[in-house]
């Protein structure tokens, strides 16, 4: 064993102990961290507007706080954008991570002082109870890769905004930097397909044993090596064995990572965002990941099927329940206050609290009352693939309500690696899945109010022209599992 590996698993002993401590006394870390934030936004112009002078407890904050999304909490962030202090957090932002709005164009989340360390702690801590459970740091004495966005930052008012990864890129310990790819010339490329191409050529060469990224995005990096050394990834790298991932399910990935890669390695799922680094796998184990406690956010939870009535019940962490579609909500070191990300989870473990991302809130389908969510959609195509040949390489859904002739439809877009053999058995077996995972589809179908769902192929590349098309190729952006409407699908390169 290396000295290096050696450092890395004396160090991660010590981290999994600190995080036992929080973990094992989730309640109490949460009442501190909502009391400590709570104290140190009283001045604030937030504060003031919202009396936390006379906040004492919990339920004041719930009956002085609304929950809130960008567009509501706009007028606040736009004074901290012109430079205005003191607004939604003490002083100044350090950066704002720049990312796409919806109503409002683009949106500028702030990063503080207080809360930037946790997005840098958060990855870290993560390999760390990797190391601790599995007992491999060989890893460590490899090259890693995260493929990100571009670290080159632009000013606004005296703040530096950008994109998060790259912001987070200007943070990689000096430790790592001589491990770490790609080089910072190349990471600076704008053009998503000139980058990947030139971080092909700066890693094919190199002992890689760290990738890390969204899945869609290092697919593309998987399949260009395949093509220019034309043997598998694994082939390749011959010790890369560890993929770390956020952003979008891994899982109806997995079978099309490992036919690129040649063979399986472990994974590590993140659950990362502007607003926050929310959770991390903790274990090989276990299902879901560790949700942070500790990292100067606090959180509530609404039902999903409560969220659009008029005064939602709000949950703290000690009333959450097993298995329930939760609207995460979050109030941050950032000055986030009451703050919908957008984001729904279900949780997997109480001791400790873990979760999975199962969709957004605004991302679902309910054309006909079913509801249905981003989890439900994936867990149905896993299950659809089991014991067949079919890979898939990206997929969307969407309701056809006007169809030409008979009932209204989901129809599933879906970009196949290895297609079906027979269509409509795997139709079929797809939409027995998906009426298991949902039992209002399941009465549409039962009720004859919906026909069983529809196929449509897309072409090679289809969903990646339609990114492009939209200024959206690589970086932290990703393809909607579902909506409730067709403007997706409407322009996909369909076959």
């Amino acid at each position: 064993m290396s000295l290096k590996s050696l450092a890395a698993r004396l160090f991660a002993q010590k981290i999994y102990k600190k995080t036992q401590a929080w973990a094992n006394s989730p309640v109490e870390t949460q009442k501190a961290v909502f009391l400590n934030l709570i104290q140190t936004a009283k001045q604030t112009q937030f504060g003031k507007d919202h009396h936390f002078d006379q906040i004492k407890t919990y339920q004041d904050f719930a009956n002085h706080v609304p929950v809130r999304d960008y567009e509501a909490l706009k007028s606040y962030v736009d004074r901290v954008v012109k430079g205005e202090e003191n607004i939604l957090w003490k002083g100044k932002p350090l950066y704002f991570a720049k990312t796409s709005g919806t109503t409002s164009g683009a949106k500028y989340i702030p990063l503080t002082k207080e809360s930037m360390p946790f997005h840098i702690e958060a990855a870290r801590n993560a390999i760390l109870l990797y190391i601790h459970e599995t007992k491999n740091a060989d890893f460590v004495n490899g090259k890693m890769i995260f493929l990100q966005g571009s670290p080159i930052l632009e000013e606004k008012y005296g703040i530096k905004l950008g994109r998060l990864s790259g912001i987070v890129a200007h943070f990689v310990p000096k430790y790592l930097q001589k491990n770490r790819l790609p080089s910072w010339e190349t990471n600076c490329i704008e053009d998503w397909e000139t980058k990947v191409n030139a971080i092909v050529g700066e890693t094919i060469n190199e002992d890689m044993t760290v990738i890390s990224g969204i899945p869609s995005w290092v697919q593309m990096y998987f399949e260009k090596l395949q093509q220019r050394a034309g043997k598998p990834v694994g082939a390749i790298f011959k010790n890369f064995n560890l993929f770390i991932y956020g952003g979008v399910n891994y899982e109806p990935y997995r079978a099309k990572f490992e036919n690129l890669i040649g063979r399986k390695v472990d994974s590590i799922e993140l659950f990362p965002a502007s607003e926050g680094f929310f959770a991390y796998q903790d274990s090989q184990k276990e299902k879901g990941m560790l949700l942070l406690l500790n990292s100067g956010i606090f959180y509530e939870f609404i039902k999903s099927e409560d969220f659009f009535t008029e005064s939602p019940k709000r949950h703290t962490i000690g009333e959450v329940e097993l298995g329930v579609n939760y609207v995460l909500i979050i109030s941050t070191n950032a000055g986030l206050w009451g703050y919908n990300i957008g984001d729904t989870v279900q949780f997997t473990s109480l001791k400790p609290y873990r979760v999975i991302v199962s969709g957004r809130i605004k991302h679902y389908i309910s054309a006909f009352g079913e509801h249905v969510i981003g989890k439900e959609v994936e867990h149905a195509l896993q299950e659809a693939m089991i014991g067949t040949t079919v890979r898939v390489n990206e997929f969307t859904v969407a309701p056809q309500i006007t169809p030409l002739e008979g009932l209204p439809y989901h129809e599933w877009f879906i970009e196949f690696e290895n297609e079906p053999t027979d269509f409509s058995s795997f139709a079929e077996a797809l939409d027995n899945a998906m009426r298991k995972q949902n039992i209002y589809y399941d009465d549409l179908i039962v009720g004859h109010v919906l026909k069983k769902l529809v196929i449509t192929k897309v072409a090679k590349n289809g969903f990646q022209d339609y990114m492009k098309s939209i200024g959206k190729l690589g970086g932290q952006n990703k393809i909607p599992r579902l909506s409730n409407d067709r403007s997706i699908v409407a322009v996909l390169n369909q076959k």
